[in-house]
This record gives C-alpha cells, sequence and structure tokens, in this order.
C-alpha cells in the first residue's frame, strides 16, 4: 500500500494532525468492526505493519489506498477525513437490513446487541471456523 511516510515536522504541524485524526478515525471504527489490524490490512491489501503506522498516525494512505482502506473499514473517506472527529463520533455501522437480506438475519442482530464486545468477538470467531468448514 503506496502510503505517505512522516515527515520531520514540527510537533502542531497541520500534515502531523490530519494523519493522528485519521489513525484514531481508523482505529475506532476497526474497534467497532471487531477487526484486528491484521484483518483490515488483509482486506485492503496492505501488511499490518503499515496499517499499524497509518493508525498511529506515523503515515497517511495515497488516495487509491485511501478508497481501499475505506472498504476495508466498510465506512466512507469522510469518516476518517474528518479532522479531529473525536473517537466517540464514528458513526456506529450500519445495522438496517439488506432489501433481499433473510429475516433470520434480523433477528441474529437484535440478539447480539445487548452482548459484550468479548462476546461478541468469540461467536464471529465461531462463525468463521464455521464458514470455513462449509466451504471446503
Amino acid at each position: 500500500m503506496d502510503a505517505t511516510p512522516a515527515q520531520p515536522r514540527a510537533e502542531g504541524s497541520p500534515g502531523v494532525a490530519l494523519r493522528r485524526s485519521f489513525g484514531k478515525a481508523a482505529r475506532a471504527v476497526r474497534l467497532r468492526l471487531g477487526l484486528t489490524q491484521a484483518q483490515v490490512a488483509r482486506r485492503a491489501g496492505t501488511t499490518s505493519g503499515v496499517y499499524g503506522r497509518i493508525e498511529r498516525g506515523d503515515m497517511m494512505p495515497s488516495v487509491p489506498n485511501l478508497l481501499r482502506l475505506c472498504e476495508a473499514l466498510e465506512t466512507s473517506p469522510d469518516v476518517l477525513l474528518s479532522h479531529g472527529l473525536a473517537e466517540e463520533q464514528v458513526p456506529p455501522v450500519p445495522t438496517r437490513p439488506a432489501p433481499d437480506e433473510p429475516p433470520e438475519v434480523s433477528r441474529i442482530v437484535r440478539l447480539l446487541r445487548g452482548w459484550s464486545r468479548e462476546r461478541l468477538v468469540l461467536l464471529r470467531k465461531l462463525v468463521e471456523l464455521a464458514d470455513l468448514e462449509l466451504h471446503r
């Protein structure tokens, strides 16, 4: 993934602030999705090391890679580029069912809404394992 490496600049410069706020927003969205840095990196076609540098505010992705990153994080560029956006202001992942989605999916989502993050992560891992087994 092409990215703009951190340039030696004054700590308070606009570029540093933008990289940091971008990284903070990317991290907030990733955590809301329950993904690891490695999973986002894989989805975006980069390494977890590069993605980690982006989240830490050490580098900014190029525009084409910004779009791939947004796709991986299931969000739009305006969310990640909203300079100074507080972590709690990052919009939640949409929960509206798709028009062709079976009603059972909505029932499952309603059931899981009260679960803790830890329980949800465990369930996601179990579902991923089951999916792998079913597609063998």
